[in-house]
């Protein structure tokens, strides 16, 4: 699939779910959230067939995301079904990190479970090793329990695992040489990433807003001017840099001050309830849940996958008055 801008879409994130066992101020600010019923989420026979749909349209990679993904049960067998689909190549999961280490049967934690499922790269997100400052950031003190689970995903041997740090004013500026000395001593990615306004706009506020560059420049005043690594991708629009001296990566995700972030942009996100969007940033939601239930062919679902695709934006909406109008973890990380 390609669209009017010549984004060529290879890259499907999956949400199969809006719940969290964390509280996360920049992306579910507050404890009384609505969840969607049963009923309202797409089981997952129902996500697998629009697996199966996007593949061959061309998605070459999912993501599974959530709210926390690893809450809904049965996660592990669902994930195990993904990679019989013909032409998913690569299989990743977005989480917390708070249940990787969970024994989920004797001797096998999660993450075990998961890597053996097909699950080949992790995303973890870590703002922190402060543990009250997590408490505070998250509204929850599972810090132990994320440092635990990055053991475990490590001991598992993922092809690849990136930990994602929410840059936040007042809240982890300090964080930033520790978080790097940690993912260096642990042989892993790290990623700064920019807020956005996807739940609030109370990020961009400048009491919460840190930009990548300031980040950037106080990362260099400790280790010196960074290396570009332009050839290294992942499947993110992240830039990577090397840190002088060291073998190490650290990545940068600027949806707000990055004025060619949409450029290579290559992905469609699925919610957790059936609906397609483009773009994270933009208003434009289509409900497959719908022509799904109502007895669709393959092909009709693949004309609405199509659809969807001629539909997405040239880029972002995030710096033109953007109004949330559904909370992050309703649309999937």
């Amino acid at each position: 699939m390609q669209d009017r801008y010549g984004h060529r879409i290879s890259y499907l994130r999956v949400s199969i779910t809006d719940r969290c066992n964390e509280r996360c101020t920049y992306c579910m600010p507050l404890e009384l959230q609505e969840w969607l019923p049963r009923e309202g989420i797409l089981t997952f026979e129902e996500t697998l067939r629009l697996i199966r749909i996007a593949a061959d349209l061309g998605v070459s990679k999912v993501r599974v995301t959530g709210g926390e993904p690893l809450t809904r049960r049965d996660v592990v067998d669902f994930v195990r079904r993904i990679p019989e689909i013909l032409g998913i190549k690569s299989i990743g999961l977005s989480t917390n990190g708070t249940l990787l280490g969970r024994e989920i049967a004797p001797g096998k934690t999660m993450a075990a479970a998961l890597r053996d499922a097909g699950v080949q790269s992790v995303n973890i997100s870590l703002d922190t090793l402060d543990r009250e400052v997590y408490s505070q950031i998250t509204g929850r003190d599972f810090h132990r329990q994320v440092l635990s689970g990055i053991d475990a995903a490590i001991a598992t041997g993922f092809e690849q695992i990136k930990l994602n740090t929410v840059l936040m004013r007042n809240r982890n500026e300090e964080q930033l040489i520790p978080l790097i000395e940690f993912a260096g001593a642990h042989d892993l990615i790290l990623r700064f990433i920019e807020m956005m306004p996807v739940s609030t706009t109370d990020v961009l506020d400048e009491n919460n807003f840190v930009s990548i560059l300031e980040t950037k420049r106080s990362i260099e005043s400790f280790y010196g001017t960074l290396i570009p690594e332009t050839e290294f991708r992942t499947n993110g629009p992240a830039t990577y840099y090397q840190i002088p001296g060291r073998k190490q990566r650290v990545g940068f995700i600027g949806a707000m001050t990055n004025l060619h972030f949409c450029e290579n942009c290559n992905k469609l996100r699925l919610t957790c309830d059936g609906k397609l969007r483009p773009c994270l940033g933009s208003y434009l939601e289509f409900d497959i849940m719908k022509p799904l239930r109502a007895g669709a062919t393959d092909e009709e679902l693949r004309q609405f996958f199509v659809h969807v695709v001629e539909r997405k934006p040239e880029q972002h909406d995030f710096r033109d008055n953007y109004q949330p109008n559904r909370r992050m973890i309703a649309i999937g990380g």
